[in-house]
């Protein structure tokens, strides 16, 4: 981010290589289009003015907003997480495969098709209670089972359930090639691996690190230039939903 507080992409492609100190932490402000507005407040990753709760994300059919405004076409999926972590889990149907890439999917299968988002939370919960699936699945658990195969005879079974008019499938490859589970640590500094949802993959010296990107929001970072100065600027927000 420059100093006029505009927010600049910064690639994640593999063989990208980073070379960032993380500084002191404190409250990641606010994105309005592509223009950053810092906080200092030293609650991380957002202080209660720069906190957004998603009501949707707690919906279960029931609208907890003022009005429902959540009309359009959904589609409700099942995602897959080696081994055998299976989710149910809704979202506009655009944006289908973007979602299921957003959480680090193995797999995906869309299984039905609804009219709004009401009907769509209200069949997610359905399926949830009558087939014992989980609605999410923590980030501690992707990172343990990284490099870990789908178990595909279980995931083809359960998309056999007459529950389930499976209607397109899909199957990701993130390219990270780990034959053993990364060290999880906090840094922003090593050659770029690959990603995996929110997952950032670097290597490291000679060490392979898994890295939860939202626990880099909110860091101010330090990164010499070619000339060999310190340069400061704020890591921009990282957020998910579904």
């Amino acid at each position: 981010m420059g100093d006029d507080r505009t927010v600049t992409s910064l690639t994640l492609e593999p063989g990208t290589v980073l070379e960032y100190a993380l500084g002191t932490r404190h409250c990641a402000g606010s994105l309005e289009g592509d223009v950053h507005h810092p906080c200092d407040r030293p609650e991380a990753p957002y202080c209660e003015y720069h906190t957004n709760t998603w009501v949707c994300a707690r919906c279960t059919g029931t609208c907890l907003k003022d009005e429902m405004d959540c009309y359009e076409e959904h589609a409700v999926y099942l995602a897959a997480f080696a081994p055998a972590t299976f989710k149910v889990g809704v979202t506009r149907s655009w944006r289908l495969e973007t979602r299921l890439r957003e959480q680090g999917a193995d797999r995906g299968a869309h299984v039905h098709t609804v009219s709004n988002g009401r009907i769509a939370r209200e069949l997610e919960a359905q399926i949830a209670h009558e087939q014992g699936l989980v609605d999410r699945v923590r980030t501690d658990a992707k990172i343990e089972t990284l490099g870990s195969a789908v178990d595909g005879d279980a995931w083809d079974a359960l998309l056999a359930r007459d529950a389930f008019d499976v209607i397109d499938r899909f199957d990701f490859v993130y390219g990270l090639d780990l034959d053993h589970r990364p060290v999880q640590e906090t840094i922003a500094a090593g050659t770029v691996v690959g990603t995996k949802g929110r997952l950032l993959v670097l290597e490291r010296g000679g060490t392979t690190y898994v890295v939860d990107m939202r626990d880099l929001v909110g860091y101010e970072l330090e990164a010499a230039d070619t000339e060999g100065r310190r340069l400061q600027s704020s890591l921009g927000s990282f957020a998910t939903r579904g």
